[in-house]
């Protein structure tokens, strides 16, 4: 006879496809392939050096400078078309990271790491390093130029300090520090958002106000970088590859579901909107996607498949200018 059959993997195999779906449901369709866009307005450009650029800013429509790791300076005289490495004078010693530069006119600012603020006042012909407290509560992450003389900076802790003397004077604009940052961006209204070290909370500080406030991640998912839309709302991007929208700038922390271009095991990294007005994301091998309506439909960019990099940082610095910064001297240059 015939022994009777176990109904145990039975069950267990249903309730395996219930909860499979119960996940597709909750989660909503996930792609994981995008089409190809058939044209790029992206040009590659190489640089001749093993640091990572880190930001880029110009003082008029042709001249600029980009910066990076491993002292990386390097300057153009035509918009972005060339570069060429430039020296600082700096102790030959020290291995500084410089991860931010700005202009307002002629007058020009770079913050690097450790403990770094250089201030020019012929359009970067020329730099003067400023002494910094050495009580300083972190390391200098991001600097603007705000006017003649004056400039506002941000520390790696979330300290906010103003100028208006070209730096021989600070003052605090907030009377604690947001904790150590991974990311922290400034809006063109004076308004930072900044994402904790570890990505588990983000803050934000709006001018006048004496400290941070905290507000928690809207998901399991990590926080990985945040900014501020076109219109002043922010955006955020989480690890799994996740893209969230804030719709109503009041509300800081009400956020819309997850976005999901493509699951190909790479995350994303940083988010901007073009010259044109579309939206993009870079991050992990080579991943360089595009929104036309706003993220509900994305596409691969064939300029960012081909490169075989990490695209950490895409600057739109305006004048129709725009730079995915990639590691080791990959260089994406927009061309429209």
């Amino acid at each position: 006879m015939p022994a009777p059959l176990s109904v145990r993997p039975l069950r267990a195999l249903r309730a395996a496809a219930t909860l499979l779906l119960v996940v597709l449901v909750t989660t909503g369709c996930v792609t994981t392939s995008l089409p190809m866009a058939g044209t790029s307005p992206w040009q590659i450009q190489t640089l001749e050096t093993g640091g990572n650029p880190l930001d880029v800013a110009f003082n008029d429509d042709r001249h600029g400078f980009l910066v990076g790791s491993n002292r990386l300076v390097m300057e153009t005289t035509d918009g972005g078309a060339t570069w060429e490495p430039r020296q600082l004078d700096l102790p030959s010693d020290e291995n500084f990271r410089l991860i931010s530069i700005d202009f307002r006119g002629d007058e020009g600012w770079i913050a690097g790491q450790p403990g770094l603020l250089l201030h020019s006042d012929d359009a970067g012909q020329s730099w003067t390093r400023l002494l910094l407290d050495t009580k300083l509560p972190g390391d200098p992450y991001l600097i603007t130029a705000t006017g003649t003389d004056r400039a506002e900076l941000a520390t790696s802790v979330g300290a906010i300090y103003a100028t208006s003397d070209a730096g021989r004077s600070w003052q605090a604009l907030v009377s604690d520090a947001a904790g150590s940052v991974r990311d922290l961006r400034r809006s063109e209204d004076g308004r930072y958002v900044s994402v904790s070290s570890l990505g588990n909370f983000f803050s934000t500080w709006t001018p006048g106000e004496p400290v941070w406030q905290v507000h928690q991640r809207v998901s399991s998912q990590r926080l990985q970088s945040m900014g501020f839309q076109p219109d002043g709302r922010l955006w955020m991007v989480t690890r799994g590859a996740q893209l969230r929208f804030n719709p109503d700038a009041a509300d800081v922390e009400a956020w819309s579901k997850p976005i999901i271009p493509i699951t190909n095991g790479f995350g994303y990294l940083d988010m901007a909107w073009g010259p044109d007005g579309d939206l993009w994301t870079g991050g992990g091998s080579g991943t360089l996607l595009v929104s036309r309506d706003g993220g509900d439909s994305w596409e691969r960019d064939p300029e960012g498949a081909a490169s075989p990099t990490n695209f950490t940082r895409l600057v739109f610095p305006g004048g129709g200018k725009g730079f995915a910064l990639g590691e080791r001297g990959s260089l994406l240059r927009w061309v429209g």
